[in-house]
This record gives C-alpha cells, sequence and structure tokens, in this order.
C-alpha cells in the first residue's frame, strides 16, 4: 500500500494521475492482480475517463456545476456542501487490472483526482491486490 500526495491547484480540478499510480505500482512490484485507487476524502474524488482531450474533463466539471450548483438551500454550514454532493457522484475509487506490473487501461483512459473543494493538498491510496 502506498499513498500519493497531489496539491490541487483551484477550487474544482481534475488531475491525471495515472502516471503516479503506475509509478506506485513498479514500487510495489506487482505483476498481476488489480490496484485499487481510492482518495481518502469527503470533497474530492477519483474517476477513469478519457485522457487524450483535457476537454473531456472540463465538460465533465461544467457538467456536475450544472447539476450541483455551488449555492443552495444546502443544510451543511461550512459552505461546501456542493464538493460533498459531487463527490457523491463521481465516487471515491476505482479499481482497475494490472497485468505484467502495468495498469490495464484502454487506448484513451486514465484515472483523475476530481477536486472539489480546493486548492487543498490530497492523498491518494493505491492498495495492490496480488493475483
Amino acid at each position: 500500500m502506498e499513498h500519493i500526495e497531489i496539491a490541487t491547484p483551484r477550487r474544482c480540478c481534475c488531475v491525471d494521475v495515472t502516471s503516479r499510480v503506475q509509478a506506485a505500482l513498479a514500487r510495489q512490484g506487482v505483476e498481476s492482480g488489480a490496484a485499487l485507487i481510492c482518495s481518502l476524502h469527503t470533497t474530492a474524488g477519483v474517476t477513469l475517463n478519457e485522457n487524450a482531450d483535457p476537454d473531456v474533463m472540463e465538460d465533465v466539471l461544467a457538467a456536475l456545476a450544472r447539476l450541483v450548483p455551488r449555492q443552495g438551500s444546502y443544510r451543511h454550514a461550512e459552505g461546501n456542501s456542493d464538493a460533498h454532493l459531487k463527490t457523491c457522484l463521481v465516487g471515491v475509487s476505482v479499481t482497475l487490472p494490472v497485468e505484467a506490473g502495468r495498469l490495464v487501461l484502454g487506448r484513451w483512459q486514465g484515472i483523475y483526482l476530481c477536486e472539489f473543494d480546493g486548492p487543498r493538498a490530497r492523498r491518494l491510496l493505491v492498495q495492490t491486490l496480488r493475483a
């Protein structure tokens, strides 16, 4: 198990962490199995999506902003209720196969930390499950 530290630059953003997760797997020496990538936060999620065109993740953020606006009739008093709800929608983890020491990803897929209440220092957990 390993933690990856990520400094997010804005309140809402998606940070491609694919290479950092792959590096963590290499350090763990897993040849075959699965990798669990999990956000340790209630206002930052993890997702898998296209990493060839950065507009895709900008579209995801824009759609989430329309679905869950920053201002609303929320009962939570910290001012970040939208971030908690967006994290619920995105989810906090992905599990991916590992083969020959590498993540098994589709041609255009990448792993993203989705920040909804930044900028902040965030941590991802990378836990390997050996086959």
